[in-house]
């Protein structure tokens, strides 16, 4: 769990199942799920991704915004925009998924690299206001992660779109995040 501002915005060169691409300011006045995952990842397969379908089938999309997030840290070659279109196709993946901008200067993608997350499966919630309350790597229970997101729905926002929060998610400071602590 970290109490912190995602520091960047998506980062994305492609995007799926979305007519326009998605921003995390637009984004505002909704709790956002975003999964991090790349489709040779055993984990993302067996875990992440039918996680987060069952996030969209589980909440309503006007509260809760569900993105995949393709991230690709490794074997590059075989993971290309086509290969993904393919994946989701053949998962019946339906919310929006974004790949990943690479990275000039190294293997690991710009957003990944940004927002420094460890690797695939990780899961990002971001509360109305679009301040961190979860930042997680690896498996989380499903119970768990509902509970969680059923709390961060019960809190209205507290900002208005086009601003910038200045502090933590009020409950997800150090200490009181609703997130379990690992």
């Amino acid at each position: 769990m970290h109490s912190r501002i995602i520091p960047s915005p998506l980062q994305v060169s492609r995007w799926f199942n979305t007519p326009a691409p998605i921003t995390l300011d637009a984004l505002r006045g909704k709790v956002v799920a975003i999964h991090s995952f790349q489709m040779l990842c055993p984990g993302c397969v067996s875990h992440g991704l039918p996680q987060a379908k069952r996030l969209r089938e589980a909440f309503p999309a006007d509260q809760l915004a569900v993105i995949g997030l393709h991230t690709v840290f490794e074997h590059h070659a075989v993971m290309g925009a086509d290969a993904l279109a393919a994946f989701i196709h053949e998962y019946r993946l339906a919310f929006p998924i974004g790949i990943d901008e690479a990275n000039p200067d190294g293997p690991i993608p710009r957003t990944m690299t940004a927002w420094s997350l460890r690797g695939t499966p990780s899961l990002i919630l971001l509360d109305r206001d679009g301040r961190l309350c979860l930042s997680h790597f690896g498996q989380i229970d499903d119970l768990v992660l509902g509970s969680i997101i059923g709390q961060l729905l019960e809190r209205p926002a507290q900002l208005h779109a086009g601003t910038t929060p200045a502090a933590p998610a009020p409950g997800c400071d150090e200490g009181t995040c609703p997130a379990p602590r690992r």
